[in-house]
């Protein structure tokens, strides 16, 4: 598979990987500037030219895939001389390449759970982020083509759900996804809330609404078996405090704010990384 297909592929899988580029050959060289190979955890995508300057990349993109370090894109020069050092064989082409890597993060995934005035206009917002969306309601006329035209233009992948029971779409969405719990229904809200402590493999969950919601849903879900360590996985009000206003889109923009923040702070689980 060539590199270009290789990352649609891989963003579709979720799997992280960086994408190396040969950006200036300098003499001979196995392949010329412009060159690129994709790489992860444990495959090569196409190449740039084989030996020890294919090694010498490989190394230093999974050194990177494995790191804890936030991703930055990384240049690296590497000689293609008997006489320079190489760990992975001598390469004797006689010129020198200089090698971009540049990481290829997994998206972040964000789940809104009630696709009215507040998820709509938040939907409106996070479908310009890299992201991918899933939006979930029990009402399918909240979901229906007309009403999610507003988001022909996105960036994102959009992902629409219309489930009578929406908890069972947490079994669905990928590892790491961040859930906004903010439905019509207080029932549904709850059953969504209890059904997502229950989720090992989800990011953020946050909760719209007021304290006194959250002091009856903190009741009823310390009922349900969950001690104060779950709860506190539970992040309400959800948005930025000191934003003033409760129309449905400023809501949306201090949820959306908020939740931009959170993406910087916390990684994307990535699968094969």
């Amino acid at each position: 598979m060539n590199w270009y297909d290789a990352i649609g592929l891989l963003r579709r899988q979720r799997r992280a990987a960086v994408l190396v580029t040969l950006v200036d050959v300098r003499g001979h060289a196995p392949r010329e500037a412009g060159a690129k190979m994709v790489v992860t955890a444990d495959t090569v995508y196409d190449t740039v030219g084989g030996g020890n300057l294919e090694e010498t990349a490989v190394s230093k993109a999974r050194e990177s895939l494995a790191s804890d370090a936030p991703a930055h894109p990384q240049e690296l020069t590497v000689s293609l001389s008997d006489k320079a050092p190489a760990e992975h064989g001598v390469q004797c082409c006689g010129g020198e390449v200089r090698v971009l890597l540049e990481p290829l993060p997994v998206r972040e995934s964000v789940a809104i759970f009630g696709v009215g005035h507040v998820g709509l206009e938040l939907a409106r917002i996070l479908a310009r982020h890299e992201v991918e969306l899933h939006l979930v309601d029990s009402r399918a006329a909240h979901l229906s083509p007309e009403r999610l035209t507003v988001l022909d233009d996105a960036v994102a992948s959009v992902v629409p759900h219309v489930a009578p029971v929406p908890e069972v779409v947490l079994g669905e969405v990928p590892p790491g996804t961040h859930v906004l719990v903010m439905t019509h229904d207080h029932a549904e809200d709850i059953a969504i809330c209890d059904s997502a402590l229950r989720c090992a493999h989800l990011g953020s969950i946050g909760l719209i609404g007021s304290s006194a919601k959250w002091a009856r849903f903190r009741s009823r879900l310390t009922e349900e078996g969950h001690d104060q360590a779950a709860l506190a996985r539970i992040t309400t009000p959800i948005g930025l405090p000191d934003l003033p206003g409760k129309a449905p889109a400023v809501i949306a923009l201090s949820v959306a704010a908020d939740l931009v923040r959170r993406f910087a702070d916390v990684p994307a689980t990535a699968v094969g990384s």
